[in-house]
């Protein structure tokens, strides 16, 4: 009865599109009627011959990646049409699984290609991303806006309560017909062509927004002719500006380059405070200098461009139309959450730079905190109330033992993993390192890459990535990369890292884990494969680690001497944390608001946004309102280099908040944690069982639940940030009265 209402609800919408004989369906005019599918040559065409299928660099010539994007797209469109075309009924299998099967050779051409523009690019690669972006845009939306194809989805999705699916193929079902929906399936002919075009010019915009501001952070790093300007870097890091401006043509002078976030690690040490400001005023203006390299005319359109996509759909800003498939739902929950965090969070800035003032002034320096001098006073201040100094404790954190004897480490006792370190794979770069990783019964869960070290080739930040995906569909398990912008020591020194470093290489294993964990059919619902609020909460948890006792003493221990750090030292630490929070937290808490407001304009505001000087006038007037100390405390990415929302047709846009979202997750994950044994096997088992594994396959509210028995509480992260209770007017004060 199920499969005989199937096929009436099929037949009465797909009536136009099949082909019958006066003898109905066969299986001979049923074949006649599909397609032939071009085969493909060249390494993509298939699954690579490496163990684990891990991608081949040394067989992939640059050359080589626009023949095999056009035939992996030539192909999957043959596919599609064989889909749309099949004049069978249309059922989870012919329709659904079989769109999932679609487009295997397209999707190793774009894994490998990708990965490289973001971890090793080049002049050739960029040229590539440039043509391919917008091509691949219209290849997408050609198959999400073919009204065939849509109608079988729709005719599937319609009867799906009355069919027998696994939770993962409901899942999988539902997510393919939101998708179409969203990507404009239910639009006439006339709104889907504008969709068409804006997605063709976004793709091209943020392209050449993300290739802008890659020049324009290697062009603004800053030239330092005197070495005694440097007073206060290491000499390993002196050493290394010197190696920098000698490869830039300006040997006997030092290049300190820049990170992507505003502020940069250099300014907590820097003693020349003329030296401070120039670092601070190159990143802050890095993408807004006019000249090939400005931003601004590629924000304004893109902004524009996104408005007037939402208004298609009939949504009054981006931000509603984007939120679709989010934790939070809508802009409302997100933005609500956050802005009652300010009262609080404006206390503690002004608290803090009362605090810090206090300590210039004390030096019998004549100037009060700008934030090219925060982060050195902060560090001063931490020093002095904490007992604690950050720079203090580098020399325990060695990269490789904090990677194998820290987070392999943890990851053995908490879910019975092992590694093995290999030579015999091919890499992009000779700085990457491989693993295979076991699995608590001993057998084959994966392979890791593991890129550490910045360089000019390289975009900022660190990120996750897959070159497999785990898919029981096809019976491939996951082959994971981490990337990071750790700076390299020189030749032959000990490669020493921060603490800030040591908590991104446990985050990016987060990440990693969600993947390796992955327990999915389908690739569409597998590992990291969820709602972006959601994404960074296993890998924000897995931070806690970092500064277990266990572990700490298996890896933090010093490169001369080989004495552990002392634990009474992290708690230190930990306590010395929560000061500084107006800044570091409010950077992140800034910016997630900024994209907010971006991405809540209508297409009539949007249209006031024509030049950098607009972006600047608005940037400047939403930051101003906001009520906090935005001139000492400003936002962690300013609009011209916040990559994270501009440099991809959708990225993090209207997401953002996504960071503060899911550690509200992760520190009320990490008090579960604590209260029920900390580090141990059955926690972790818990953690893989309900959450890790789980993919995109469930309401992401529930698998909260699943896990910690309730709904998720904002006091632990509140708490964890020194907002808690703590940050009153009156502290404030009395902090300012201190100061004389």
């Amino acid at each position: 009865m199920r499969m005989q209402l199937l096929a009436t609800v099929a037949l009465g919408s797909m009536l136009a599109a099949c082909t019958t004989t006066d003898g109905g369906v066969t299986s001979e005019n049923v074949a006649a009627a599909r397609p032939a599918i071009p085969a493909g040559t060249g390494y993509f065409a298939q699954d690579s011959t490496l163990p684990f299928h891990a991608p081949d660099f040394t067989q992939v010539k640059e050359t080589d990646y626009l023949p095999a994007f056009a035939q992996g797209m030539a192909i999957q469109s043959a596919e599609v049409a064989a889909i749309a075309g099949n004049p069978e009924p249309p059922t989870f299998e012919n329709t659904i699984v079989a769109l999932e099967r679609s487009g295997r050779m397209l999707g190793r051409v774009q894994t490998m290609f990708f990965a490289l523009t973001g971890a090793h690019t080049n002049d050739a690669l960029d040229a590539i991303d440039a043509e391919i972006s917008p091509k691949l845009t219209a290849h997408y939306d050609a198959i999400n806006l073919n009204p065939q194809l849509f109608a079988r989805v729709k005719a599937v999705y319609d009867n799906r309560a009355a069919m027998s699916m696994t939770p993962e193929d409901a899942a999988l079902l539902e997510k393919t017909y939101d998708d179409m929906v969203h990507a404009g399936a239910l639009l006439g002919e006339t709104q889907q062509a504008e969709v068409k075009a804006i997605n063709a010019r976004l793709s091209e915009a943020t392209t050449a927004f993300g290739q802008r501001l890659t020049d324009a952070t290697n062009e603004n790093a800053l030239v330092v002719a005197d070495h005694a300007k440097l007073a206060g870097l290491t000499p390993a890091e002196i050493e290394a500006a010197a190696k920098e401006a000698t490869e830039r043509g300006l040997a006997g002078q030092y290049v300190v380059t820049l990170q992507n976030t505003t502020q940069q690690p250099a300014l907590a040490s820097l003693q020349d405070r003329a030296t401070r400001e120039a670092l601070f005023e190159k990143s802050w203006n890095r993408a807004v200098r006019g000249g090939t390299n400005d931003t601004g005319s590629l924000i304004a359109e893109i902004i524009n461009l996104r408005a007037r996509k939402a208004a298609l759909f009939g949504e009054p800003d981006w931000a509603s139309y984007t939120m679709y498939d989010r934790m939070a739902k809508d802009p409302k929950t997100a933005v609500d959450f956050m802005r009652a965090m300010i009262p609080a969070l404006g206390a503690t800035q002004r608290r803090e730079a009362a605090l810090l003032n206090q300590a210039i002034k004390a030096e019998g320096k004549n100037f009060t905190v700008k934030p090219w001098d925060w982060q050195m006073y902060a560090e001063k201040v931490r020093k002095e109330r904490y007992d604690f100094d950050a720079e203090s404790v580098r020399p325990y954190f060695q990269l490789r033992p904090v990677l194998e004897d820290g987070v392999f480490f943890a990851m053995n006792k908490l879910y019975g993993l092992t590694f093995k370190a290999r030579t015999d794979l091919p890499v992009y770069h000779p700085d990457v390192w491989t693993y295979t990783v076991f699995d608590k019964d001993g057998s084959e869960l994966g392979l890791f890459y593991f890129d550490p070290f910045q360089r000019p080739s390289k975009r900022g930040g660190a990120w996750m990535g897959n070159f497999v995906d785990q898919s029981h569909l096809w019976g491939t398990k996951p082959v994971i990369y981490n990337v990071l912008n750790i700076p390299k020591a020189p030749e032959g020194e000990v490669q020493l890292v921060s603490w800030d470093n040591v908590e991104t290489i446990f985050h990016e294993f987060g990440h990693a884990l969600h993947g390796f964990f992955a327990d999915q059919r389908y690739v569409t619902m597998s590992g990291t494969n969820v709602a972006r609020d959601f994404v960074e909460y296993p890998s924000q948890v897995h931070e806690m680690w970092a500064a277990e006792p266990e572990v700490l003493a298996n890896y933090a221990k010093h490169y001369q001497t080989g004495a552990a750090l002392d634990p009474a030292t992290i708690e230190k630490l930990n306590a010395a944390s929560k000061f500084n929070q107006g800044y570091e937290f409010g950077e992140t808490f800034e910016a997630a608001l900024l994209d907010m407001q971006w991405h809540a304009l209508s297409p009539e505001e949007a249209a006031t946004i024509r030049t950098t000087a607009d972006v600047n006038a608005r940037e400047a007037e939403w930051l101003a309102a906001l009520g906090l100390e935005v001139e000492n405390v400003p936002p962690r990415y300013r609009t011209s280099y916040f990559r994270h929302i501009f440099s991809s047709p959708a990225g993090y846009s209207a997401g953002y908040y996504s960071y503060l979202w899911t550690e509200m997750l992760d520190r009320d994950s990490r008090q579960w944690f604590r209260d029920n044994g900390g580090l141990t096997r059955a926690n972790g088992e818990h953690f893989r069982k309900t959450v890790l594994s789980r993919g995109g396959t469930q309401d992401y509210f529930e698998m909260f639940r699943a896990f910690a028995g309730r709904d998720p509480r904002v006091e632990p992260m509140l708490e964890a940030r020194g907002l808690g209770g703590g940050g009153t007017e009156a502290e404030a004060a009395d902090a300012a009265d201190e100061t004389g």
